[in-house]
């Protein structure tokens, strides 16, 4: 059992926090209003002065949403989220709901009159989020965040510096990115596009910054035309002069004051807005100022998912440093992991990542967990939830690292001894096995989407009634969010076609509550397959993640004489690429424990 929150000093904080937003509710006249997890770029991780949804819930995800009414309450949060959501809140304050099984525009149209007016803040929900609840009949009003008058100790916002990321790492220089983004507007007869997605904004220009608990952005909106000009809007004080030179003379810049201003600008112009990932505030200003708002996806999303040859290059040199650094730590918990704690394992781990070459931090809270925490799929290790992983026990690691040449993500699931693992769980473990192979070893004609792959990766588990409660695969930035669209492998992702140049993510995943979870995963390069047919263009996968599976969990019987060969070559080349780097005790593990499956 998590004991984020659990007592009842800070359930009475809660109590509180929640009456006084009622409080202001009544005095405004809204009978209820809706908090995002969400900053005004629509991030996922987002800087502290942004964590609305945790000062008011206690929920720490990093997907959520509350809906808050005069006599009741509810937090919604997907399959991710759903344990730890139920150990962080107070069950008295707040209705815990899965938000695809029980959609919030629903819930809310069951709960309030048609006329009763609904509040929403413009900068924190998409113009696609709010017709949704638009369109179940819902009276919505744009208002002031009134948590924000009420979060008394709210931190100041971030004004870490923005710094040039060298071409070295890049690939491709600020001014060929937006010739290449002018080009893509003009072609759909547009004027401009606004840029609220900081990775799009810090990838267009070659930016990059702290802002941002692990991923390195430097916050600000920018306003790119189809003639070339760019506007960036990001306060002054984080611009020194070197990086002002960086960035030259071909662009303006302007604190985010001014983006109302250059908005109304754009009076009787056809400026495109991403409906899905920018706040409705931008298209209510535009729409306001006369501009002809375009609806259609960011411009920078498919050119930044496609990694350029040096941005690849970099990709596979860092994931052989990460590599590096996580076989010693598999080494290491080979002898010591039952003395370990799920939070000195992890800051091990951490340490041996920092010896490494251009390694920058984590790329998102190490989530590891050992026994019943790994069935909540995005644990978060506490003090007081921080247990010594002890013996005979399955722990997970899900860890990443964030390099200036690549961003990585891996996930090992141990089996800490001495006694042999559960056959049922060797078997649920080995099925997991070969969901990943499955998808690792994919061929697919160009235009498959990774909805149209998913599936693959569950058949084994699907076979005796299993499943897991997330999507199987992400896209990952160069050095930029460890979570990167526009492509994602899951039965809810966007069919956006897979395309060269892509680094998705590899996670099947089982999940057993009270008991442990089970996850696997490596980082896969989408590349062509040209020798696959002279007739049409085929796709595969690099694996990019050097790591051996725990053979103690894998049952070789499950196993099929294809997937026993994949296993043992990827082993193989995990000890060809990684153990002339280690130290000899380490390099004699790493041998023994990618010897080939029997």
């Amino acid at each position: 059992m998590i004991e984020t929150h659990n007592d009842s000093v800070s359930y009475e904080i809660f109590a509180k926090r929640l009456a006084s937003l009622r409080a202001a509710l009544a005095t405004a006249g809204i009978a209820g209003f809706i908090q995002p997890r969400a900053d005004e770029h629509l991030g996922e991780y987002v800087p502290p002065a942004a964590e609305r949804l945790a000062w008011l819930s206690g929920f720490t995800g990093s997907a959520g949403l509350a809906c808050v009414l005069a006599a009741r309450a509810a937090l919604f949060t997907d399959g991710r989220y759903t344990l730890q959501a139920a150990a962080e809140t107070d069950p008295t304050l707040w209705q815990r709901l899965h938000i695809i099984e029980t959609p919030p525009p629903a819930w809310l149209a069951a709960h309030v009159a048609t006329d009763a007016p609904i509040g929403y803040d413009p900068w924190l929900i998409s113009d696609e989020q709010l017709q949704r609840f638009r369109a179940a009949g819902l009276h919505m009003v744009a208002i002031a965040n009134p948590i924000d008058a009420l979060w008394q100790d709210r931190p100041a916002p971030p004004r870490a510096p923005a710094l040039a990321h060298d071409l070295a790492f890049a690939g491709r220089s600020a001014a060929d990115k937006r010739a290449e983004i002018a080009g893509l507007l003009r072609a759909a007869g547009e004027d401009a596009a606004v840029l609220t997605d900081p990775a799009s904004v810090n990838w267009l220009f070659n930016l990059r910054g702290s802002d941002v608990p692990f991923t390195p952005f430097a916050l600000g909106f920018a306003i790119h035309h189809a003639d070339g000009r760019s506007e960036i809007f990001i306060t002054a004080e984080k611009l020194s002069a070197e990086t002002r030179a960086f960035l030259g003379d071909m662009l303006s810049i302007a604190e985010p004051a001014a983006l109302p201003a250059a908005l109304a600008a754009l009076t009787g112009r056809r400026v495109r807005v991403d409906p899905a990932a920018s706040p409705a505030w931008f298209s209510e200003q535009l729409r306001a100022a006369g501009a002809r708002v375009s609806q259609a996806p960011d411009p920078c999303l498919l050119p930044k998912a496609c990694k350029n040859p040096t941005e690849q290059e970099g990709a596979r040199r860092a994931h052989k440093r990460d590599g590096r650094a996580l076989c010693r730590f598999l080494h290491h918990m080979s002898e010591h992991g039952a003395v370990e704690s799920e939070i000195s394992a992890a800051n091990r781990l951490l340490a041996l990542r920092g010896e490494e070459k251009n390694f920058r931090g984590e790329s998102f809270p190490a989530i590891t967990a050992a026994g019943a925490h790994g069935a909540i799929i995005h644990y978060r290790a506490s003090a007081a939830s921080d247990r010594v992983i002890g013996t005979d026990t399955v722990y997970l690691i899900d860890s990443g690292g964030q390099y200036l040449d690549a961003t990585t993500d891996v996930t090992r699931t141990l089996w800490i001894g001495p006694g042999a693992p559960p056959a049922v769980l060797r078997e649920r473990f080995t099925r997991v096995l070969k969901g990943h192979i499955a998808l690792a070893t994919m061929i697919f004609p160009q235009g498959v989407a990774g909805p149209h792959l998913d599936a693959f990766a569950r058949r084994a588990l699907w076979e005796i009634g299993l499943d897991y409660d997330h999507g199987t695969g992400h896209g990952v930035g160069s050095y930029l969010s460890v979570h990167e669209g526009p492509a994602g492998i899951s039965r809810a992702a966007r069919p956006i076609a897979l395309a060269a140049g892509m680094i998705l993510s590899n996670e099947p995943g089982f999940y057993a509550e009270g008991e442990y979870g089970i996850r696997l995963e490596n980082l896969l390069l989408v590349r062509p397959m040209p020798e696959i047919s002279q007739t049409r263009s085929f796709l595969g996968f690099e694996t990019l993640t050097l790591a051996p599976f725990d053979r103690a969990l894998i049952d070789p019987v499950l196993l099929t004489p294809q997937e026993r060969g994949w296993l043992d070559a990827y082993h193989a080349r995990v000890v060809a690429e990684l153990g002339p780097d280690l130290p000899p005790p380490a390099r004699a593990w790493l041998a023994s424990a990618c010897a080939p499956v029997v």
